[in-house]
């Protein structure tokens, strides 16, 4: 069977714009994401703010390249960037003083990757 890859258009934007600036910037991080956004729809991560609160520092940038849901609690403040959220986990993220982003936009501000923790 042929690989097709991804039929959203954001997603198959998002992950073009990830390769560019993975070859422009020199920065190996965003390829690495873009190969996880491709995988098929059965195996694409999916992460609890309960794991963000386990491994992430406070204040730190935290790229989950799926979908963050509302199972558990945080407790630290940490700016997380995905593809998507739901509700109650962009609830939790702001009560605690924390930020949520979307992929492109933390493209557009850190085009480099630096200090970014991926959690899968």
């Amino acid at each position: 069977m042929r690989r097709t890859g991804p039929t959203n258009y954001v997603w198959r934007k998002t992950i073009r714009l990830l390769r560019k600036y993975a070859r422009q910037y020199k920065a190996p991080v965003w390829r690495y994401v873009a190969e996880l956004l491709e995988r098929p729809t059965r195996r694409r991560v999916v992460v609890n703010v309960s794991k963000i609160n386990r491994y992430a520092r406070p204040g730190e940038i935290v790229v989950v390249p799926g979908k963050v849901l509302g199972a558990g609690i945080i407790e630290k403040p940490v700016t997380v960037v995905a593809m998507a959220f739901s509700a109650s986990a962009v609830e939790k993220i702001k009560a605690t003083g924390g930020k949520v982003m979307h992929i492109l936009d933390l493209l557009n501000e850190n085009p480099r990757g630096s200090g970014v923790r991926i959690i899968i």
